[in-house]
């Protein structure tokens, strides 16, 4: 007797410091996971800048000033011609003009569509530089190493050091990273286009999977006879949630685009491709929120003369809210991280504006980290992380929000 209790009690113990052992585990690997992100993708949202005197001259920018202060100023504006006045204003940098980035000019046109009043003046514009550059501001290269495996040139050093001296360089934050859609240049690259792609995806994808999902709850659960063919659609649903995502990007693929000619890379058919894997999530979450209500309130209320509809609508509905909307939420969350589905509707295009509609073209927050660490430039790998930072506050915020709304309505009884 002795040695079964004895041995039941070692076996609850190895169970306990089994169980400990993998949460550590656990943790540890998420420790090392927010490590690694944010070591790397802090140095992201920073940015060098180095300052040139520009002259904007509306004649050597072609601009006519009576249209640049019209109606359609701000299109007369943004047809002169910013790249040479770039290449005029960086040869006051001397040997260091080459260290100012192509795109660099986009930061002298944005200037005067804000205010164009800088017409014919002189001021000092803070520009940013091309990637290996900033590469070096941020510590990234080891000078001790040969020029020829380090990354950059001896002539790229020295014409860094020589703008340090004269106080033109400075390394900040970076707000383009914020405001800004992708670019093929790492320093010009920014996040908002595929953030805003994602909201426009999420919110089609809401808008059409939380009334159809929850409508359907609520007729399975309240109003459907209990039959073989009931339970054939709630194992369907059943078996639907748990199909991995590509299918549904490869169903996507064939009704929405093959089908129904609908555009490419679009948010509206992003959206629709999700809500076909969001819906049976919402559908399981709502029956299980509506089945926790009591049948007293039922009972409750068709015993005051309420209808069969009355009764779900009025007081039903409005008790099993909170837990329809925390699976509705955790469900986007889910959503939000998908990109398997997304690349087969050809969500992965390069794309360099920010969309401005649902049908054009654009891109998610996992695709973009998926492009940008696919390519070789050096600059790419921080904002790579950068990226997964963002997503990862995305996701964070919904869960906050799917926490609260739990916290805030759940009713126990």
């Amino acid at each position: 007797m002795r040695r079964r209790i004895a041995a039941r009690y070692r076996s609850e113990w190895i169970f306990k410091h089994l169980g400990m052992g993998a949460l550590l585990l656990a943790g540890l690997f998420l420790v090392f996971l927010l490590w690694t992100v944010v070591g790397k993708g802090a140095a992201g949202f920073m940015g060098t800048e180095v300052k040139v005197s520009v002259t904007y001259d509306p004649t050597v920018l072609g601009i006519d000033l009576a249209a640049a202060r019209g109606p359609d100023g701000k299109k007369a504006i943004q047809a002169g011609d910013f790249q040479g006045l770039l290449t005029t204003a960086s040869k006051s940098l001397g040997q260091g003009a080459d260290l100012v980035s192509a795109g660099a000019w986009v930061a002298l046109r944005d200037a005067v569509v804000d205010d164009p009043s800088l017409l014919g003046k002189t001021v000092a514009v803070w520009v940013p530089v091309k990637s290996d550059v900033d590469q070096l501001a941020k510590g990234k290269y080891d000078l001790k190493e040969p020029a020829a495996t380090r990354g950059i040139g001896d002539a790229e050093v020295a014409n860094y050091n020589a703008l340090i001296k004269r106080g033109l360089i400075r390394t900040g934050f970076n707000p383009t990273f914020l405001q800004a859609a992708d670019s093929n240049d790492p320093e010009l690259a920014g996040i908002w286009g595929a953030t805003k792609g994602s909201l426009l995806t999420l919110a089609v994808t809401l808008g059409l999977s939380f009334p159809i999902g929850v409508l359907a709850a609520i007729y399975l659960e309240e109003f459907a006879p209990k039959n073989r063919w009931t339970d054939l659609v709630e194992v369907s649903i059943n078996n639907l949630a748990a199909v991995p995502s590509i299918i549904f990007g490869l169903l996507g693929l064939a009704v929405f685009l093959n089908f129904f000619n609908m555009p490419r890379s679009a948010p509206i058919v992003g959206g629709l491709t999700l809500a076909l894997m969001t819906f049976p999530v919402i559908v399981i979450a709502g029956r299980v929120a509506i089945k926790a209500v009591p049948p007293s309130i039922r009972d409750a209320a068709l015993g005051v003369g309420a209808s069969r509809v009355q009764v779900v609508f009025q007081h039903v509905f409005p008790l099993a809210l909170p837990g329809i909307l925390t699976g509705t939420i955790i469900g986007m969350s889910r959503a939000l991280g998908e990109t398997a589905p997304l690349l087969l509707i050809g969500m992965r295009a390069f794309v360099t504006d920010t969309p401005q509609g649902l049908s054009n073209p654009a891109t998610v927050l996992p695709v973009q980290v998926f492009l940008w660490s696919d390519d070789v430039q050096r600059g790419f790998v921080e904002k790579t992380s950068a990226a997964i930072i963002v997503l990862l506050v995305f996701l964070m915020l919904m869960n906050s929000v799917a926490i609260y709304l739990r916290n805030r309505f759940e009713r126990r009884w």
